[in-house]
């Protein structure tokens, strides 16, 4: 059985290996992915008063992360929290992580005065999608992002 946590920075080389399970078809590494800035951070943002780190644990291992943080005061909706990663090991899957995870990023985002919180899917993660939908949203919407380095 898993355990949700805060991240420590114990748990950062865990974590920067975990990313790769957001990598894995049909994600895709970042061209100007570095596990040294990764774990920089990791580091910020576990520590960041407006961010978060959560980890899904079985014993010392992570088996599960989200990353939360506080974002725009919108003028229509007050102050909005994304997750902006969400993955549990592939081997995991299906067990209830990804959903205690999804649960305690809720619980994060209201105890930081949150009143939404919100998270961008790539069209390609139809399991991903599917996993969102169980857990009925309020809303959908399309994103579109561009690179600006």
């Amino acid at each position: 059985m898993s355990t949700v946590r805060a991240a420590t920075t114990a748990d950062i080389p865990q974590l920067v290996d975990a990313y790769a399970w957001l990598f894995a078809p049909p994600g895709a590494k970042p061209a100007a992915w570095d596990p040294v800035v990764a774990a920089d951070r990791l580091e910020r943002t576990i520590a960041g008063p407006r961010s978060g780190v959560l980890v899904a644990v079985e014993g010392e291992t992570v088996v599960g992360f989200g990353t939360t943080y506080l974002d725009i005061e919108s003028v229509r909706f007050g102050q909005r929290c994304w997750v902006e990663d969400l993955a549990v090991d592939p081997s995991q899957r299906s067990g209830g992580i990804g959903a205690a995870l999804l649960t305690a990023a809720r619980e994060w985002a209201k105890a930081n005065g949150a009143t939404h919180l919100e998270l961008d899917s790539s069209t390609a993660r139809t399991d991903a999608h599917r996993f969102y939908n169980r857990h009925e949203p309020n809303s959908h919407s399309l994103n579109f992002g561009w690179e600006t380095a």
